[in-house]
This record gives structure tokens, C-alpha cells and sequence, in this order.
């Protein structure tokens, strides 16, 4: 332990010890700017090998160095430092002048569930933010002790603290350190070395329970399994078999609901399939825009039984305006229809010559530009039937049953050919199998490759979308897969200001609307952006009941930024080269805006 005013370099002055983790302590310091700081303390001795990143560098201070968020902590500074002969780290933070929620609740509980909400979607905003990364940053150890509360403004401000368990979504979990996290917050599937975004947000509903009941949900003693780990954990899961106890708190509590109850069924529950899928799903429950069900909490275990057979229809006939209904992206439309659209509409031609009709594309970039929408009206362009799949209703926690979904639904686009199959986010069905996939996950991409084998010649042909192309098994992108790649970036200029002519068409507008200047300024925004700017200011408009102004308009994007930061922007097109093989510019840093979100 660092001794008071001892000094970091001549750069950071201690002035009080905070805390002690298994790997570091952390310090209050002050600068030499004569600001307060956090500066976190790594004893490289101590670190284990999955603390570092493949460069060597400690994989907390680069994931900490990379983000930028209100309801995350903000680095400022770190470097190298040796102390009585010893190599160290450090890590500096900007100083939270507050308390952990561990610290509010042991001081004074919450009496308003309006103000639990608050803080729990706060943490989930923190959590998006992470996990919309180009590489999703999971952070592994969501508790009371890991949220402060920031009380410099007065209202408190909700940041998620401690970096030191996250790790990028495809690090291989195989040699992950669990030593020293709180596994009563740990969702069931990390005790298989199972972590994902959907590991945090169980996390963060560990948080919602014990802030509104002040306990656990389950209950373990863990102190009683000191060194014994794997009992402690079988323990766990045994336990979280039973149902959740829900106290009476409604005399305790302000504006208690009971669906509350039913939102916490959800975010527990065992079985990630039923789970929440995102932290945009949980934002949305907590905020009452999407009404959750009442769920069974048992935990459904995995058996060879085989579940009740059911036919699944998932295709339908694509009708619509095709690419006339796509504002902009003029350039990639050229492109398909020489590519693909010719190809499949005259495959005798293609025949004749001996060229190769393709069995399918990737569309991939970053989230909100649209991938979704461009292939359903692709489909509506080439006139072929269109299925619509997302991972969840292909994948089964049954054995081999994920595998006969896949078959059965090439079975059912056979039968409809023409038919375009559209798989989104397909980096969740067919994982690079040398990371560390559950071998079902393995076993699916083995099944998805046997089946897109000469597909063209089936009258099939499969779209898939991902805002992670490198989290894709490598095979299933080779030539005679998905033969073309497509990269969606942000709109461009004219892109953009069709969009806002396309969005404010149906809308009362005033005169003197200058598409020019909207499109100016919104360099680098995505659609998703884009449409959200014109709702937002056409519910201005609602509530003086007037039309929506080019001053409005103007209001809004100058207190926006795009959701999709500069640094993500430039890692796409990192992705992009290694696609592609082209040289893209570095993009050039905008003005800051407040952050906004998307569906």
C-alpha cells in the first residue's frame, strides 16, 4: 500500500487509499493540474495471462482507453511506474465525487421505484454502448460495488466503474480468471465459460432485485466454499432451479408496479433464449414500451428429449416498391443489379456462358445503416419470395434440433424457390468455430455449409446481415458461399438528404425546408439517426400543435451526435479493408454532440 503524498512519476500525488481487488489497489490522487483523480494500481506479478491483449498491454487499460460514454467511468491517463525495484501500472480516472449504489443502500434504500428505474437504465445505456462496439466489450461484473453514483451536479449520475474482468466478446473465455468476481451476480452460463452481452444484463437485474427488495434473489453463503469453487457454483445453479420470491414491498415503496416483477422473471432467467436479448429490449420493458409477460423461472435443463414438431412457415412473397423505397445508396444498387439482381433473374444467360450464379451476399457494417430494410427491398426488387430468419428461432437449446431447423428451412425455400433467404445477425448462428463456440454452435455452422452448396442452382439465394463480419466462421464466406460482401456505411450527402425529403414527405412541414444544410449536417449520422431526428422534432411540433420548422429541425441535430461514434466508424472501416482488400480513409472527427440511440 502506497504511502500518503507518495508520488507517481511526479505526475500523481496519493492522498487516500480506496481499495484493495484481487489484482490492484486503487488510489484517490491528485494531479499536477490540482484536479482529484482515481488511479488504479496494477502489480504486474499478479496479473494473470487473460489480463493482457495479444500486444502484451493490459487488456483493462486499452478496453478503458477506448470508450467514451456519460454512464461509464473516463480515462485520463496511464503509464508505467517501478516502485521498490517492482514494474507497475497505473491506470488514472477522472475523480467521482459520490458513492457506490453499495454505499446508497447500506446509508438509506430507495423509496421510489421511478428512481430504481432510473439508475438501472442508466447502467443499461452504459451496457449498449459497450455492446455495440465493432468488437462488443462485455464487462463481466455488473454489482452494487461496480456503479457510482456521481453527485457533482447535484441530480446523481449513474457510471459503471471497474474494468478489470471485461474482456472483447471473442476472446476466448477458455482461459478467463473468475477469481475474485461475485458469483452471485454471475449469470448461470459463465460457471460453462459462457459470457455475453446477455450475461451483463442478467447482472443488471441482480441489481434491479436487490435494489427494490434489499437482498438476493437466490441466497448462497458463499463464504461456506472457500477453495471449493465448482461445488459453489453447482450450488448456484442447483438453487436457481427454484423460483423467484417476490417480498411485499408495495407500502414501502413510491409508485410500485407489480409487472416489475414479471421484468425481473425475464432478466433472470437461466435460459438466455428467453432472457432479454439486448439492453435495448430491457430499456424498453423498464420504460413500459414494450409489455413483458409473465414467465416461468425454472431452469429448463438440457435433455436429448426431442420438442414437439411444428411446421414454421417463414416465407412469403416480396411485394413492394424495391429499391425505388431506399433513399440514396445509388452506387450499391448499380453494383447489385450487375452482381447479383441480373444473375438470378436470367440464370439461363449466366448458364450459357459459364458463369457462376452466386449463392448468396453479406451485407455488414455498422448498426442502424439499414441492412434489414436494403434486403427486404432487394427481395421486392428481384421479385423473389422472401424469409426473414433472426437466430433465435432457428437456434434450440436440444440437441441436434438447431440442425434440423437449418435443414428444414433451406426444405421450405427449396419448395418456395425463387426464395431469398435473409439470416441478420448472422454471426450468432455461425460463429468462427476457432474461437471458443459451444459445439452446438459449431455443429450449426458445419450443417449451415453443407446446406448452401450450390444453392443458386436451387433458386436460392441467402442475404446474410452482421455488424461483426470477423465474428463469422471464415468458411462460410469463401467463394461459393456468400460470394459477394457488401459494406453499408453511413449515408452519404445526397443519401442523407434524400432521406430527410423521404421522412418528411407525410408530415405537416413548414416553408423554407433546406435538405442541403439538413444533410450537412448530419456527416457521419446513420438512417436509424436520421429518422430519429425527424421524430424527435416532429413530436416539437406536436406539442404546439404546429408544423415542424427548419429550426426544429436545425435544434435537434445540434444536440445530437451521431450514435455511432468516429473511433467505431474507423474500426468499420478497418473491417471494411480486410474484406475488401481496398484502402478507406481515416474519417475526420466531427463536432461532439450528445449521444443518441437507435433501434
Amino acid at each position: 500500500m502506497l504511502s500518503k503524498n507518495f508520488s507517481i512519476n511526479d505526475d500523481y500525488k496519493v492522498l487516500l487509499f480506496v481499495k484493495q481487488s484481487f489484482y490492484a489497489e486503487t488510489y484517490r490522487v491528485k494531479g499536477n493540474d490540482g484536479k482529484l483523480y482515481f488511479l488504479k494500481l496494477f502489480n504486474f506479478s499478479q496479473l494473470h495471462k487473460s489480463a493482457f491483449d495479444d500486444d502484451n498491454n493490459i487488456l483493462e487499460i486499452e478496453l478503458v482507453k477506448s470508450i467514451q460514454h456519460p454512464n461509464l467511468v473516463t480515462y485520463k491517463d496511464s503509464g508505467e511506474v517501478v516502485i521498490e525495484n517492482k514494474k507497475y501500472a497505473y491506470l488514472v480516472l477522472n475523480f467521482i465525487a459520490g458513492e457506490t449504489l453499495s454505499e446508497k443502500i447500506i446509508r438509506e434504500k430507495y423509496k421510489s421505484l421511478y428512481d430504481i428505474k432510473s439508475i438501472i437504465i442508466e447502467i443499461l445505456e452504459g451496457l449498449k454502448y459497450l455492446h455495440q462496439q465493432a468488437n462488443p466489450i462485455i464487462h463481466n461484473e455488473i454489482t452494487l460495488q461496480n456503479v457510482m453514483l456521481d453527485l457533482a451536479q447535484g441530480n446523481p449520475k449513474t457510471k459503471i466503474i471497474d474494468f478489470g474482468y471485461a474482456r472483447e466478446f471473442h476472446q476466448s473465455s477458455k482461459v478467463f480468471n473468475k477469481e475474485g468476481l461475485n458469483p452471485n451476480f454471475l449469470a448461470t452460463e459463465c460457471f460453462h465459460n459462457i459470457y455475453s452481452p446477455q450475461s451483463d444484463l442478467f447482472s443488471a437485474g441482480i441489481v434491479l432485485y436487490q435494489l427494490i427488495y434489499n437482498s438476493l434473489p437466490w441466497i448462497i453463503d458463499t463464504s461456506k466454499f472457500k477453495g471449493k469453487q465448482t461445488v459453489l457454483e453447482d450450488k448456484i445453479v442447483e438453487e436457481r432451479k427454484k423460483k423467484i420470491k417476490f417480498p411485499n414491498v408495495s407500502d414501502d415503496i413510491i409508485d410500485f408496479d407489480d409487472d416489475i416483477t414479471n421484468i425481473i422473471k425475464k432478466a433472470l432467467h437461466t435460459d438466455t433464449e428467453v432472457r432479454f436479448s439486448s439492453a435495448d429490449e430491457f430499456i424498453k420493458a423498464l420504460k413500459g414500451e414494450v409489455i413483458v409477460d409473465d414467465i416461468d423461472t425454472i431452469q429448463i435443463q438440457k435433455s436429448d428429449k426431442e420438442p414437439t414438431k411444428k411446421k414454421t412457415t417463414y416465407s412469403s412473397v416480396a411485394k413492394g416498391k424495391g429499391f425505388s423505397a431506399i433513399a440514396g445508396m445509388q452506387d450499391l444498387k448499380n453494383q447489385l443489379q450487375v452482381d447479383v439482381i441480373d444473375a438470378l433473374r436470367n440464370p439461363e444467360e449466366y448458364e450459357k456462358y459459364g458463369v457462376t450464379i452466386p449463392n448468396g451476399m453479406l451485407l455488414f457494417g455498422p448498426p442502424g445503416c439499414g441492412k434489414t430494410f436494403f434486403a427486404k427491398h432487394f427481395a421486392e426488387e428481384v421479385g423473389f419470395n422472401f424469409m426473414l430468419i433472426k437466430p433465435s428461432t432457428l437456434k434450440s437449446r436440444y440437441v441436434n434440433a438447431t440442425q434440423e431447423n437449418i435443414a428444414k428451412m433451406f426444405e421450405e425455400a427449396e419448395e418456395n424457390a425463387p426464395t431469398i433467404i435473409f439470416i441478420d445477425e448472422m454471426n450468432e448462428l455461425v460463429p468462427n468455430r476457432d474461437s471458443d463456440a459451444h459445439e452446438m454452435s459449431k455443429s450449426a455452422v458445419n450443417e449451415m455449409l453443407a446446406q448452401m452448396d450450390r444453392t443458386g442452382e436451387k433458386g436460392i439465394f441467402i442475404i446474410g446481415a452482421t455488424n461483426y463480419p470477423h465474428m463469422i466462421d471464415p468458411a462460410i464466406l469463401r467463394a461459393g458461399r456468400l460470394d459477394k460482401k457488401f459494406y453499408l456505411s453511413p449515408p452519404d450527402f445526397e443519401a442523407r438528404k434524400a432521406m430527410f425529403e423521404m421522412y418528411l414527405k407525410s408530415r405537416p412541414i413548414d416553408f423554407g425546408m433546406d435538405y442541403n444544410k439538413l444533410a450537412t449536417l448530419t456527416e457521419n449520422f446513420v438512417a436509424a439517426d436520421i429518422e430519429l431526428l425527424v421524430n424527435d422534432a416532429s413530436r416539437n411540433a406536436l406539442k404546439t400543435k404546429g408544423r415542424i420548422t427548419m429550426e426544429m429541425l436545425e435544434n435537434v441535430t445540434k444536440n445530437t451526435k451521431p450514435s455511432v461514434s468516429i473511433s467505431e466508424l474507423n474500426k468499420y472501416e478497418e473491417l471494411r479493408k480486410k474484406m475488401d482488400g481496398e484502402n478507406s480513409p481515416i474519417i475526420n472527427k466531427t463536432n461532439e454532440r450528445k449521444i443518441i440511440g437507435f433501434k
